[in-house]
């Protein structure tokens, strides 16, 4: 291993500063507020969530990203791929509690959003990557972000990253944000990242509102393969409910201040880069399962012996998104029908499926449940404890050749349709 995780996020690679304000972009959707943006007065709720996020480098980055594949999209995606035409960025702004999705006026509120951090940032508008994460389907007011985008401005510091990470937050119940290292090229280079997720995660990149940063002097072309081949083993793995959002984006910006020789090939220095960066996805995946929306535990099914690698994906991401199979984890239930059931519907090729065994692993310990694909006699009470842990393992072994692979989810509880059953409202 040749990568540590260190404490921090966003701003722990050089270059990078952040912070993250309540400007009452949720609130200021009411009409109550509306009347009251309409009237100049004030839309600022003083004591609210922050939900307005600006992250930003002293210098122009190397920048790529990645999209949901959902056929309605966020106007702020069309922006923000209309600014990485280049393959740079130096900005990112972000607000939560409204989608900027499914609007007459969404690009106008995208752009508009970008010219307004280009203007407090005084770099070109061209050069902000804008994402929006919240309800879908109302209009986002800009009051709030005019606002507050100077005293965003002003607040920018090293410390700030904790504070965008809560900012870009919905139902989240805690921060994503993390940070890595690993040594190219005989110097130090750093990641780090801040995401949020808990609902509308669905494997099919995106999964979630992400955004890195690194001082890794890296070319954009090598960025968008790292930032592809890492999400495909992390955040392409994660469902929580089966929904693709309409506003996924994964985004990252290289400021080039850790020095490296610039990757521009797929050399040494790239497969390190592409180790650390893998590793850190692979952490915050775990984190978005873990957080779905009502859970009360992460899954993690992981396949071997599989005919090859896409066919091991295929069955893990059917375990992990089967509906039955998460209520069978909510209840401490161990049904190894469950499993063999969506097995055999993922559309893998298994050559025998008299070969299957399935266990389930805590810290509580391990327990074989099914073996040569028949269901076995095992002890229920200790099945239960293991499945009473809040990380559970479901292991699958197949016998059909050396392909492998780890998906990850949640269970499916009573408090997620409470959730989603008032969420606009």
């Amino acid at each position: 291993m040749s990568y540590t995780f260190i404490r921090g996020g966003v701003t722990a690679p050089q270059g990078f500063t952040a912070n993250g304000v309540c400007a009452g972009v949720k609130q200021a959707t009411s009409d109550a507020i509306t009347k009251a943006n309409k009237a100049n007065e004030s839309a600022v709720i003083p004591n609210g969530k922050r939900d307005l996020a600006l992250i930003a480098c002293d210098k122009i980055c190397t920048a790529a990203a990645i999209f949901t594949k959902n056929l309605v999209k966020s106007d702020t995606i069309t922006v923000t791929r209309e600014h990485l035409q280049n393959g740079r960025a130096q900005a990112v702004i972000v607000n939560s509690g409204n989608a900027n999705a499914c609007n007459p006026d969404g690009y106008e509120k995208a752009a508009a959003m970008g010219r307004l951090a280009a203007d407090a940032l005084g770099i070109d508008e061209n050069d902000v990557l804008v994402a929006s994460t919240g309800v879908i389907g109302q209009p986002l007011p800009l009051a709030p972000i005019e606002s507050n985008i100077g005293r965003l401005k002003n607040l920018l510091s090293k410390d700030g990253g904790t504070n965008a990470a809560e900012a870009i937050m919905t139902t989240d119940t805690v921060k994503k944000e993390w940070a890595v290292q690993t040594v190219i090229g005989g110097k130090t280079v750093t990641i780090g990242g801040i995401a949020k997720g808990s609902g509308m995660i669905h494997i099919n990149m995106g999964t979630t509102l992400s955004f890195v940063t690194t001082d890794a002097a890296i070319s954009a072309d090598m960025l968008h393969e790292a930032l592809v081949a890492a999400a495909d083993v992390s955040y392409n793995m994660v469902s929580v409910d089966g929904d693709t959002s309409t506003n996924d984006t994964l985004a990252i910006l290289a400021s080039g201040y850790a020095g490296n020789t610039e990757i521009t090939t797929k050399n040494e220095d790239y497969a390190l880069f592409l180790e650390a960066l893998t590793a850190a996805f692979q952490a915050v995946a775990k984190q978005l399962a873990a957080d779905g929306e009502g859970a009360t535990k992460l899954l993690i099914c992981q396949v071997s012996g599989a005919k090859d690698t896409q066919a091991a994906k295929t069955i893990a991401k059917s375990v992990i998104c089967s509906s039955l199979v998460k209520a069978a984890m909510f209840g401490a239930d161990a049904n190894c029908g469950r499993v063999l059931c969506a097995i055999g519907y993922s559309g893998a090729q298994v050559d025998d499926v008299k070969k299957i065994d399935v266990a389930y692993a805590s810290a509580a310990g391990d327990i074989l449940v099914c073996q040569n694909g028949c269901g076995l006699a095992f002890d229920e009470a200790k099945a239960e404890k293991i499945l009473l842990e809040n990380e559970i393992t479901i292991r699958i072994t197949l016998g059909d050749g050396d392909g492998q692979a780890e998906a990850y989810g949640c269970d499916l509880t009573y408090d997620y349709v409470k959730i989603n059953g008032d969420y606009r409202t």
